[in-house]
């Protein structure tokens, strides 16, 4: 609500609260709505800990740049899991909250119950699956940095979230006990597995999953060439590609180009402070995928890169179902077309 954001405005304008003072603020934000939570909550938590929080974002910043495969955890301390709610979680859940709401337009009969979320880290993908589907009320969170299952477990207290049972497992090498769960998530994981482990890893997935399996990855060529190599497996498979592809024909997108969407995100006074920044928001650029056991009709051509935008046109570079891929130029004489051109955004269906 209005009073409730320039409550935030109020409050990030003022000095970093002192420990009680963050303890009842993380207290006030559990009681926040589900999209809202995963900011406040996690701002309350590091609020006491600023001190060093810079160098270990930028630490943490540089090892996932680098993708590391180097055994250790990105994550290991409470240090490095502080400053990941500082500076990445935000961006985080928003690249998969973008991905699963573009899934759920293109299967808007798909109603979860269950979730099966590998990589959990403190339970970003749960979040935003319980935004996007209300109606989700089990999840199975596996996390191997115990530091993140305790950062997560306690962001989760009391909120308005579904049951969830925290593991510790390697998908790499692990098999996941118990049922198939109707969606299964894999969001920022493909990248820290060794090129060799991940089809293995997710035939695991794709044998886990009931309804629908989605994959994201961070949105460079790199994680492209990921998002790629298993949309390809899960294919063979007998998966059915339900977003962002318009069809299951080979990708048209040749390098240097890459197929990724952008979300931005407002930072916070304590973003900016950790990660030393003086702009306000930054882009979350992604890749995705979304697979489903059933075939989805097509929703129709998507927008791949941002609309280009002049008096009476748009150009709009597109995907379509036909597998072919390229900008189109649409005019104000085309009618209806036009005016849901001129609507459209980066990463929508037209």
């Amino acid at each position: 609500s209005g009073k409730r954001d320039q409550a935030v405005r109020d409050r990030d304008a003022g000095e970093i609260p002192a420990p009680e003072q963050a303890q009842r603020q993380l207290d006030a934000a559990l009681a926040q709505p589900v999209a809202e939570h995963r900011h406040h909550a996690a701002r309350a938590i590091v609020a006491e800990h600023l001190a060093g929080l810079a160098d270990a974002a930028a630490e943490l910043s540089q090892r996932y740049r680098e993708e590391r495969r180097d055994g250790a955890l990105h994550v290991g301390s409470r240090r490095d899991a502080l400053a990941y709610l500082a500076v990445r979680l935000p961006a985080t859940y928003a690249a998969v909250r973008a991905s699963l709401a573009a899934t759920a337009q293109a299967c808007p009969d798909f109603a979860p119950k269950t979730m099966l979320d590998i990589g959990a880290g403190p339970g970003t993908a749960l979040w935003a699956a319980a935004d996007c589907w209300p109606e989700l009320s089990d999840a199975l969170l596996i996390e191997a940095s115990p530091v993140f299952r305790e950062c997560g477990e306690q962001l989760a207290t009391d909120a308005p979230l579904p049951r969830a049972v925290w593991r510790s497992a390697d998908i790499a090498k692990d098999d996941i006990e118990g049922p198939p769960h109707d969606l299964v998530t894999l969001a920022y994981v493909l990248n820290e597995l060794a090129p060799d482990a991940r089809p293995q890893a997710l035939q695991r997935l794709w044998q886990m999953t009931a309804g629908l399996l989605v994959i994201v990855e961070p949105g460079t060529p790199a994680g492209w060439q990921r998002i790629l190599a298993a949309r390809r497996q899960m294919i063979d498979a007998g998966a059915h590609v339900i977003a962002p592809c318009p069809h299951a024909h080979d990708c048209p997108i040749k390098p240097p180009d890459w197929c990724h969407f952008a979300e931005r995100v407002a930072r916070s006074r304590l973003h900016r402070q950790a990660k030393g920044a003086e702009v306000p928001w930054e882009d979350e650029k992604f890749s995705y995928v979304a697979l489903s056991r059933t075939p989805v009709p097509s929703a129709g051509a998507r927008v791949i890169a941002r609309p280009r935008k002049a008096s009476g046109r748009v150009t709009l570079k597109l995907c379509r179902p036909d597998g072919t891929a390229g900008e189109e130029l649409i005019s104000r004489r085309d009618g209806e077309r036009y005016k849901r051109a001129s609507r459209s955004d980066w990463g929508e269906t037209l």
